[in-house]
């Protein structure tokens, strides 16, 4: 039985890879970037009960179409009112079909919900990733907002292969991603005297 490709998948193989191939001159097919995961962090708070980190590791779950791994302190820290094996977070790693799957909701659903939304910021971290901050979790069509009670916010982190940012970037780009513009400084205004 063999799995059929997800759109933007087969938007990757057939679109971006001849495309990137042609834009970069690789002559090899295992030179052109590809997205190898997509991480989805979040953090608890120090005081959430039982049930609140319940309810965050259900929403991430809708969220990302998998079951989350409980992040845990290693020590005690007092100034964070931190004990030994308490739960800190909860993360997700997403490859394969799955990663396909969240990254076209995340493109066509999640961001163009986002009100007065004018693209995401055009940092990458100096390897080829991308991490995009979401303050409200509520911009995903699984989460009902009745049933929540508080706003919680997430990471999300793209893994490419890319060696440069650059070549991140255009991968992104190409796969839809929807940088906000560089607006071109303006000139300097000189005084006459």
């Amino acid at each position: 039985m063999s799995k059929q490709p997800t759109p933007l998948q087969k938007h990757y193989a057939e679109s971006v890879v001849p495309a990137l191939m042609a834009a970069r001159g690789y002559k090899n097919k295992h030179q052109i970037p590809k997205l190898e995961k997509i991480v989805i962090n979040t953090g608890i708070s120090s005081e959430a009960d039982k049930n609140q980190i319940a309810d965050t590791a259900r929403d991430i779950a809708l969220i990302a179409g998998q079951k989350p791994v409980l992040n845990r302190s290693k020590k005690a820290i007092a100034n964070f009112k931190l004990k030994p094996n308490q739960v800190t977070g909860c993360h997700v790693t997403l490859r394969g079909e799955n990663m396909w799957h969240f990254l076209m909701r995340l493109l066509a659903v999640a961001l163009p919900t986002i009100r007065d939304f004018r693209g995401v910021p055009n940092k990458l971290d100096g390897q080829g990733n991308y991490t995009i901050g979401i303050t409200d979790f509520t911009i995903f069509p699984e989460i009902v907002v009745e049933n929540n009670k508080r706003s919680m916010g997430m990471d999300i982190t793209l893994v490419t292969s890319a060696e440069t940012d650059e070549e991140a970037r255009e991968l992104l780009k190409a796969l839809g991603m929807p940088f906000r513009r560089i607006e071109p400084a303006a000139p300097a205004k000189t005084s006459a005297a």
